[in-house]
């Protein structure tokens, strides 16, 4: 393990699997879902860490049925939201974090992504979510427009993802710094993978990192 002070101007969070543990209601939701479309239960889990719900249903249900299909998710993981629990470090991490240097970058609806995060607790100053994107994740157009929102540079600002989708939209945006979490972040091509947020500190003019080399780039 190594420990890192790195300059940054903002930290862009990914919310499910980073702020949230939403695992077992995501589960929940999408093997009803699953059940209700007749298809592979684990296929469809192996599918839907890192993408926005509909960009799932376009690559599992025919055209003609994809509206009926994606309202059905919808309404199956709202239904759930309320489950969800703070991930360890993520409510002292946010609330340490000075005014407008974080936001969250989310593949869920913002209806989806409000439900959940006030579940446990994180009202974050810039929310954005499927809703605002022509192109989730691995596009890198959340991470660019949540930067900007916040009056950063793209370059000037730390990721913290848990999903190969979100990993890759970072560094095609062309962030800063691509930090991987939880297990799934070893899954990925981060530059730093750290365990949870309790591994990562705002210092007045950046954050401090408790972290392991990431199976990706170095570190700029």
């Amino acid at each position: 393990m190594t420990c890192e002070r790195i300059r940054c101007a903002a930290v862009l969070f990914d919310c499910d699997g980073v702020l949230v543990d939403s695992d077992a209601s995501v589960a929940r939701a999408w093997t009803r879902w699953a059940d209700a479309e007749s298809l592979d239960v684990e296929r469809v889990l192996a599918m839907v860490h890192g993408r926005r719900a509909e960009d799932t249903v376009g690559l599992l249900v025919s055209e003609d049925r994809r509206e009926a299909s994606l309202q059905l998710i919808n309404r199956l993981e709202l239904e759930d939201a309320s489950t969800v629990t703070p991930l360890p470090g993520a409510l002292s991490c946010t609330e340490d974090m000075a005014e407008g240097t974080w936001a969250v970058v989310t593949s869920a609806t913002r209806e989806l992504a409000k439900a959940r995060l006030a579940a446990v607790g994180i009202d974050p100053p810039v929310l954005l979510t499927a809703d605002d994107v022509e192109h989730g994740k691995p596009a890198p157009e959340g991470w660019l427009r949540a930067a900007a929102l916040l009056g950063a540079s793209i370059s000037e600002c730390i990721v913290l993802e848990d999903s190969g989708a979100g990993v890759t939209a970072a560094h095609s945006a062309g962030a800063l710094l691509a930090v991987g979490v939880g297990e799934r972040g070893f899954a990925t091509d981060a530059d730093l993978v750290i365990r949870d947020l309790r591994d990562l500190v705002w210092v007045g003019d950046g954050v401090r990192l408790v972290a392991t080399e990431g199976p990706g780039r170095s570190p700029r």
